[in-house]
């Protein structure tokens, strides 16, 4: 039985990741930042007697880690598994967004896992052994207009990660990244509809709008994140020294492609697969009435 502390966990991958590993009998954090939000799981959790608790844990206070893993390590004994998956995108072009707005994402999406990740390491190296996952996105490894800054922060825990498991290797923990496509969560892009909040005379405003419909058409097409909770479960189990681990075939599709092509060869791939040539060209989206006008 091992021990597992899972970030992010009221909805999504992370709820579908702590039921997974609970219902093959190891011992579950599954942490959220409200009492209110890990409510649903809980009683799931014990309507089936699982070994499931949902302590609190908000990623951008990492004054707060050290008591959470004290607390893991004095009950369990041990701490195994640290899954990384609280995260969170805020639709808008670059220029749009304010300050607080970049640095939110940047502090939940990559300081928050890797002072996390960071705080776990000292309990992992006496205990000789460890995996620490971290639930990245196919935004980290090719960056798209629109989600500048949420590339941003996958693209830094990609890099991070694989530095980092040079580092702590000797130790016998491993560190694993898994290359999420799109599921079906709460880390969405509203709906289909910009904040109203949104500069209404900003350049882009078009733009993202058509990106954030866009999206919400695809989701209906959104895969059931109880994939991912396998595919975790499927890591955990590996003795496979595995770094990154595309988690469906659109994911293995873009990872091979991108790892094998030149800068012109993967801009044409990624105009291919995400269709945003007519962002990068200023013309309006193609499927807009007005057809092909400059912005």
């Amino acid at each position: 039985m091992a021990t597992v502390l899972i970030t992010g966990c009221s909805s999504g991958i992370g709820r579908s990741a702590a039921l997974a590993f609970a219902r093959r009998g190891d011992r579950v954090y599954a942490t959220v930042r409200s009492d209110t939000d890990g409510e649903d799981l809980q009683t799931t959790a014990d309507s089936e007697k699982l070994k499931l608790q949902t302590p609190r844990l908000d990623v951008t206070q990492p004054d707060t880690f050290k008591e959470l893993i004290h607390r893991v390590v004095s009950e369990a004994g041990s701490l195994d598994v640290l899954i990384n998956n609280a995260g969170i995108l805020i639709p808008g072009a670059f220029e749009d967004l304010t300050e607080a707005q970049v640095r939110s994402v940047m502090e939940t999406n990559f300081f928050g896992p890797m002072l996390l990740t960071r705080a776990v390491l000292p309990h992992m190296r006496r205990q000789r052994n460890g995996l620490i996952i971290m639930i990245s996105s196919l935004s980290g490894l090719a960056g798209l207009a629109g989600d500048v800054v949420y590339s941003a922060s996958k693209f830094a825990l990609e890099g991070a990660t694989e530095a980092l498991r040079q580092e702590v290797d000797r130790w016998g923990i491993r560190l694993a990244l898994v290359e999420s496509g799109r599921y079906a969560t709460r880390l969405d892009r509203n709906d289909g509809q910009l904040p109203s909040d949104y500069p209404q005379d900003s350049p882009y405003h078009s733009l993202i709008s058509a990106k954030l419909d866009d999206a919400a058409r695809r989701s209906a097409q959104a895969m059931n994140p109880d994939g991912i909770g396998k595919l975790l479960v499927t890591i955990a189990d590996s003795d496979i020294r595995q770094l990154r681990w595309p988690s469906d075939p659109l994911a293995v599709t873009v990872l091979n492609t991108l790892h094998g092509l030149d800068d012109t060869e993967r801009a044409a791939f990624l105009d291919d697969v995400s269709a945003t040539q007519w962002w990068r060209d200023g013309l309006a989206h193609p499927a807009a009435d007005s057809g092909l006008l400059k912005t």
